[in-house]
This record gives structure tokens, sequence and C-alpha cells, in this order.
């Protein structure tokens, strides 16, 4: 793996008849895939805070970030996906 993370990764693949090699370069596909869909910043970016304390949409990515990484949780603060 390139990026030196463990994850466990269950493919189900319909060809039986898919060789090692192919099969080990679809799971580091999706493992590249998922690196870069997991990092913080594309997590901001797809993402935005619901303050329904002070009836606020935050959709400033710095201030999505500090959010996410608070250690504590404030009441009726909602992430939602932007989809």
């Amino acid at each position: 793996m390139k990026h030196h993370q463990r994850r466990d990764l269950l493919v189900l693949l319909n060809n039986e008849h898919r060789s090692q090699q192919a099969i080990d370069h679809e799971v580091e596909w999706l493992h590249d895939v998922l690196f870069h869909v997991e990092e913080l910043e594309n997590f901001c970016r797809a993402h935005e805070v619901l303050d329904v304390n002070r009836f606020k949409v935050i959709n400033n990515i710095p201030k999505i970030r500090r959010i996410v990484l608070r250690k504590e949780v404030k009441p009726f603060e909602f992430i939602s996906n932007k989809n």
C-alpha cells in the first residue's frame, strides 16, 4: 500500500476468472480512492454544519474543520452532507 495505512476491505467480485494481480490492482485502486475521500479537507468541502442554536448554516471550510476537530460536541450542531 502506498500510504502505509492498513484497512480491512471486503471486495465482492462477480467474475471468478480474475487473476490475483487483477484483484490486487482493484484493492489498491479502492484504497487510493478511499484515502482521498477520507481526507479532512475533502470531508469539510462535502459537508456543512447546521447550528440550530444560532439558526445558521456554516459552509466555511476552516470553521467546519474547527468544529469537526473539537473534543467536545455542542448540543444541536449537526454535520450534514451537502448531497
